[in-house]
């Protein structure tokens, strides 16, 4: 397995991410949206999530394909950037045929990045317009690390971002896109080796490679973690193939890309993260050998999404007023 061209999730051909932030609010929205409708799952598994239409994505549900998947930060108050979205793709006719209506399916899901620093003062709610555009700037390459979703996200003691990452397996590509937002850590005590190392291709973080100190499994590294109380994180992923997949295989390759999450994370799913992923399939390419190649490309989005994870915050770059120092900075103060 190596790398797609860009090693983003737009090398599933047909998928295009787009970004919106606001630098004063240390927030924003990012869109994935098909050249034509998908099939997608979900799966969640973190104790404190905060979704839009996610019921739909159910196997035994109607919905047989979505329009766009949305990650926003502002808790509660983001999931409106996925009524800016659904708008806007109602504008240029796109959505589920109802008779003569059309009505986009636009899932989303939200991080909580409310004490970051940023100016929450805000009139009025400003993630619709975010949404919007977003998929206006929806293209095959994407910022990553302090963009979108990623903007106001962090770590236990690193500042979070938006990272993503693919693989290719013969004839099919996986991909993962996240913002990375946990109460937990994504490095090692001392803050330079990620946990998600062992996965790492071609330097893409670094290429520090695992730490060589003896692994420690205590948490008493983890700053963020006596402000648990305050449900403050999560971490949100899609994952996405362009393999021909049934609502039922897309929800198993979410769930097995949690796997992604727990090997660069530490501590995973808790009760205070609201960890999500999505599962996005475009069904281009055909497989020859479904239950082989199921276990290849569930496989292939937990290592995409480990890897996704540690290039958010390798990525993730300083700015004005921001109460957690960059992985580029150095690690913790």
């Amino acid at each position: 397995m190596t790398p797609g061209p860009r090693n983003l999730i737009t090398d599933v051909a047909g998928l295009r991410v787009g970004n919106a932030e606001d630098a004063v609010l240390k927030s924003g929205c990012t869109v994935l949206v098909g050249a034509a409708p998908f099939v997608a799952s979900v799966a969640v598994m973190g104790g404190a999530p905060g979704t839009r239409e996610t019921d739909l994505l159910a196997p035994d549900k109607l919905a047989p394909a979505v329009d766009a998947l949305v990650l926003s930060g502002g808790s509660a108050f983001g999931l409106a950037a996925a009524q800016g979205v659904m708008d806007a793709l109602a504008e240029q006719g796109r959505g589920f045929a109802v008779g003569p209506a059309r009505v986009p399916i636009v899932p989303a899901a939200i991080l909580f990045d409310l004490l970051n620093g940023g100016d929450k003062d805000w009139t009025p709610n400003p993630y619709p317009a975010l949404g919007r555009t977003a998929l206006a700037h929806a293209t095959e390459e994407f910022a990553l690390g302090t963009a979108g979703a990623g903007t106001g996200a962090t770590t236990a003691m690193l500042k979070g971002g938006l990272g993503s990452a693919s693989l290719t397996l013969g004839d099919v590509t996986v991909g993962a896109l996240v913002a990375a937002n946990p109460v937990g850590s994504v490095t090692t005590p001392g803050d330079r080796h990620f946990w998600a190392a062992p996965f790492e291709l071609d330097g893409e973080f670094g290429g520090l490679g695992p730490d060589p100190a003896p692994r420690q499994t205590d948490l008493s590294h983890s700053r963020k973690l006596s402000a648990l109380a305050s449900g403050a994180n999560t971490t949100l992923a899609i994952v996405a193939t362009d393999a021909r997949l049934t609502k039922a295989q897309a929800q198993r390759m979410a769930t097995a890309a949690h796997d992604g999450i727990a090997r660069a994370i530490v501590p995973a799913h808790t009760p205070m993260d609201g960890d999500l992923v999505f599962a996005a399939a475009t069904g281009a390419v055909e497989m020859t050998s479904p239950d082989w190649q199921m276990i290849e490309i569930c496989h292939a989005a937990a290592t995409c999404l480990s890897r996704a994870i540690a290039r958010a915050i390798f990525h993730a770059t300083p700015a004005p007023g921001d109460t957690l120092p960059c992985w580029s900075q150095g690690g913790a103060r």
